[in-house]
């Protein structure tokens, strides 16, 4: 069983506090810089064990009264498809759906800011589709004469430039989807309107990684430096904040580039002495006061650093990434001691590979295992066949398992494979027969209409959410998407399941 190192209501208290001390040093208004996700922040959840994905969402609830919402995308984002992996979706795509989930939580995002727009036709087409379902968007474009001449960053042509959003709380979340979507911007052209309204608006950031009262090298730490090697973010001492108060404190390296000019940003836009001495100090970020459990975090965050490698590898073996990416999270995993093989579903599901060779291949004339391990620490591994895909064999065995049916007993009927098959091949005309994971989980919910292991087969799914997979192969677009949607961690090999190319 997983140890809780994570105490949500402490974190919620604790941040709340902050983020209202923070406005009362201002006055009039804060503009809050939300780093990192705002809502199902799986990072988190899986480096602080016992952290809400939407813990963040609950302390806007609890402020709901007090804020408003920007939300930033770069349009360069938009123009690209730049994807969000744990979704599978577009950062556009993730855009809506934020904006559907706040909602959720009866909270209305007052603005939507398209940053860096040059006219691009990806973003000028997801700003019309925006306003034509009654959502105000605004376009900035790259701010003139930044970073050297603060002079005109801090004038009409500069900041000013920017068409000012009317806000009405006290405090104004300015997030968005990723890194670079421009919030920082944002939130200081903000800034600089309210200034000259005579409106006594302030600045904070709120960044949950790094942990700033951790220590440098903590495995927590490292997870946020392996999160974000395809950026190339780094941790280090806030030189700034040691200086200031004789005390460490860890940041990372944009915002230690970024702070001596944005303090100078600040103070000419107040005409007031910026009140932060260090980067730390914008920081509004209480996670680390919400740890419980040392030993537990450590051995989650390490976890973490083998599955982003994993993840790294495959993306560099599809031509996604460059060589040094993966280097990178590979001397990160070896700074903590570990190996890929510490992560315990990793051998099962190569043994489970290595059983389906001797028994024969499955049609693709290639072997694949998978490995699961369930909440109380039990490994149940699949292999692939000439019916199934490993993937689909995996999720099938530990369904049986949780619901106490013998292994002999077949979930889906021959007739609904064949059927699935007769399908693909001569309606479809397609080349691979074997069932995906997605095709698998449909064929259950058919067969439990009828089958009563299969129908408490299908309800044990719910029970498997936030488990540990690996899979030998990279999976075909089924069956990542339905290990995605039944909530698995998932990592796999750098191999692939086929050799025909338009798999992938």
């Amino acid at each position: 069983m997983k140890s809780i190192g994570f105490d949500n209501e402490k974190y919620i208290a604790e941040q709340s506090a902050e983020i209202l001390k923070r406005i009362e040093q201002f006055g009039d208004k804060l503009f809050l810089e939300f780093g990192g996700k705002l809502i199902y922040d799986y990072h988190a959840a899986r480096v602080l064990p016992g952290y809400d994905p939407n813990v963040k969402m609950r302390l806007l609830n609890n402020l709901k009264d007090k804020i408003d919402i920007i939300l930033c995308i770069y349009a360069g984002d938009i123009e690209q498809k730049k994807m969000r992996a744990d979704f599978g979706i577009s950062y556009d795509a993730d855009a809506l759906k934020l904006i559907d989930d706040l909602r959720d939580w009866e909270i209305d995002v007052c603005a939507v800011v398209i940053t860096r727009f040059e006219e691009q036709p990806a973003a000028v087409q997801f700003k019309n589709k925006l306003e034509r379902r009654g959502i105000k968007v605004f376009t900035h474009k790259f701010t003139r004469g930044y970073p050297t001449n603060l002079d005109v960053i801090v004038s009409e042509e500069g900041y000013g430039a920017n068409s000012y959003i009317e806000t009405e709380k006290p405090i104004v979340v300015v997030t968005g989807p990723g890194p670079g979507s421009g919030k920082l911007a944002t939130a200081l052209s903000q800034l600089y309107h309210e200034r000259k309204r005579g409106i006594k608006a302030g600045y904070a950031k709120f960044e949950t990684f790094p942990i700033w009262n951790l220590p440098l090298k903590h495995p927590v730490n490292l997870a946020y430096e392996s999160a974000t090697a395809d950026i190339g973010d780094f941790n280090t001492i806030d030189s700034h904040h040691l200086e200031a108060y004789n005390e460490k404190a860890v940041n990372y390296n944009r915002d230690m580039e970024a702070f001596p000019l944005l303090r100078r940003i600040i103070e000419k836009i107040t005409g007031e002495e910026c009140p932060y001495k260090s980067p730390t100090d914008m920081g509004v970020n209480r996670a680390g006061f919400g740890i419980t459990h040392d030993e537990s975090v450590r051995y989650a965050s390490i976890q973490e650093i083998i599955r982003r490698y994993f993840r790294y590898s495959c993306e560099y073996v599809m031509g996604l990434i460059d060589k040094n990416i993966v280097e990178r999270a590979e001397l990160i995993m070896e700074e903590t001691g570990a190996n890929v093989e510490d992560r315990p579903v990793v051998i099962p599901a190569r043994q489970a590979a290595e059983e389906a060779r001797f028994r024969g291949k499955g049609n693709d004339g290639i072997t694949c295992g998978a490995a699961i391990e369930l909440h109380d620490g039990t490994i149940i591994t699949g292999k692939n066949s000439v019916t199934m895909h490993s993937a689909s064999a995996l999720i099938l065995n530990a369904a049986k398992h949780l619901a106490g049916i013998p292994s002999a007993i077949d979930l889906l009927p021959k007739n609904i494979i064949e059927s699935l098959n007769h399908f693909k091949r001569d309606v479809l005309n397609g080349r691979r027969l074997s069932l995906d994971l997605e095709e698998t989980l449909i064929a259950l919910s058919i067969s439990a209409t009828s089958n009563p292991a299969a129908q408490a087969a299908l309800e044990k799914l719910k029970d498997i959410r936030g488990c540990e997979v690996h899979i030998t192969h990279i999976p075909v677009s089924g069956d990542e998407a339905g290990l995605r949607k039944l909530g698995l961690n998932l990592t796999s090999d750098p191999d692939f399941s086929s050799q025909l190319l338009y798999l992938y």
